[in-house]
């Protein structure tokens, strides 16, 4: 089974998922002391290192490196204490080589439409307009380079985005667009509000309300 196509049709999160969402929002606010806690619950959990490390991985493209590098030290850090006292965590699989010759925009640009469930058309506006450069970056990057990477499902990815956007102040508009994301590739509005609950226990309330009035937006339109 493709992992990109494993659509998840439970109404609640699972542990992993729960985790998941957990890593990501401490590690996007810089909460160290308790993402260390956290990733040893998500190795626990059944998540492999590997996937761990991809979550982190592509936390850099939505809260920056420094924050994405200070997660993975910190599960290194992590992964060699358990080891030390003799914790056999499972590595998982490598990420497979990218092997489509495709143009990377295009391929970028297609995954953003299978994201969106929607197709681009006409010419650019907006942000990819004033600036065509970020618009190139993130069809060729973040769209064709990370998104293409096959260790975390697209569903496991845009829970890890919602919940750095969730925790991060300052980008509903960005928060928006990817609830839409999530929305669209098999996410339900109770997994959602479940996001935004580990949301308030491990970031706070008032950010926790600010993602939760987002989806309600959304839902009255």
């Amino acid at each position: 089974m493709s992992a990109q196509n494993n659509i998840n049709a439970n109404q609640s999160l699972n542990s992993q998922q729960k985790s998941i969402v957990s890593i990501a929002a401490l590690t996007a606010v810089g909460d160290l002391e308790h993402l260390k806690t956290q990733l040893n619950s998500g190795l626990d959990a059944g998540l492999t290192i590997n996937e761990i490390k991809e979550v982190l991985i592509q936390l850099y493209a939505y809260c920056g490196f420094p924050r994405s590098l200070n997660g993975i030290n910190t599960f290194m850090n992590v992964v060699e204490e358990r080891k030390a006292k003799g914790v056999t965590d499972v590595e998982g699989k490598e990420a497979s080589p990218i092997t489509n010759s495709a143009d990377k925009y295009e391929t970028g640009k297609k995954t953003l439409q299978t994201l969106t469930g929607q197709e681009e058309k006409g010419p650019k506006t907006g942000a990819n307009a004033f600036a065509p450069a970020i618009d190139t970056f993130l069809k060729e990057h973040l769209f064709a380079d990370i998104f293409s990477r096959d260790i975390l499902t697209y569903q496991q990815r845009e829970l890890a985005t919602i919940s750095v956007l969730s925790a991060l102040d300052g980008v509903t508009s960005q928060l928006q667009f990817h609830l839409g994301v999530g929305m669209n590739i098999g996410h339900t509005e109770s997994q959602l509000n479940e996001v935004f609950s580990i949301i308030e226990t491990h970031i706070g309330k008032q950010q926790a309300e600010i993602a939760k009035n987002v989806l309600l937006k959304m839902a009255d339109k």
